[in-house]
């Protein structure tokens, strides 16, 4: 579904949304607020890519980065619910993952992607492993893609 459409549904249903990004740096945010009217729903977009941010401002748990690593579903789960106490928005959406074209492993390698949502009483953790040999630019914007999706679902 188109994100103008999804706005637009968010605006009807008078649903508020917030996103804390990582790996997205912003993209989710910018995607949402490109579309005119969006301010009757956008509350809140934070950029927590350094870990130091992730612990300082949204309140993820230091020893849950030390022993999980930044990306992964327990980080991913904290951003969202911290965000979810934070802004009171209906709907939050956190990212995290090794868009590359370094910094990937075997076991987290470049293309794993985490996004929570958090809605009502729904808490989700999804993960995503694109392909390591796309792009930086095309993970970010798949993930965004997704997250549009997962929206869309949800209302």
């Amino acid at each position: 579904m188109r994100k103008d459409k999804i706005v637009k549904k968010l605006i009807k249903k008078k649903i508020s949304i917030s996103v804390a990004e990582s790996c997205t740096g912003g993209l989710v945010s910018n995607e949402i607020i490109s579309i005119p009217g969006s301010s009757k729903i956008f509350n809140l977009g934070i950029i927590s890519y350094s870990n130091q941010s992730k612990e300082k401002i949204l309140n993820v748990k230091k020893k849950n980065i030390v022993k999980y690593g930044a990306v992964s579903t327990q980080v991913c789960k904290e951003m969202v619910e911290n965000l979810y106490k934070i802004s009171k928005s209906k709907i939050c959406i956190s990212t995290t993952g090794i868009a590359g074209p370094g910094g990937g492993s075997s076991l987290k390698p470049v293309g794993l992607v985490f996004i929570g949502i958090k809605y009502k009483k729904i808490l989700k953790i999804f993960m995503f492993n694109f392909n390591k040999k796309f792009s930086r630019k095309k993970i970010q914007k798949l993930t965004v893609n997704e997250v549009v999706n997962i929206i869309n679902n949800l209302i």
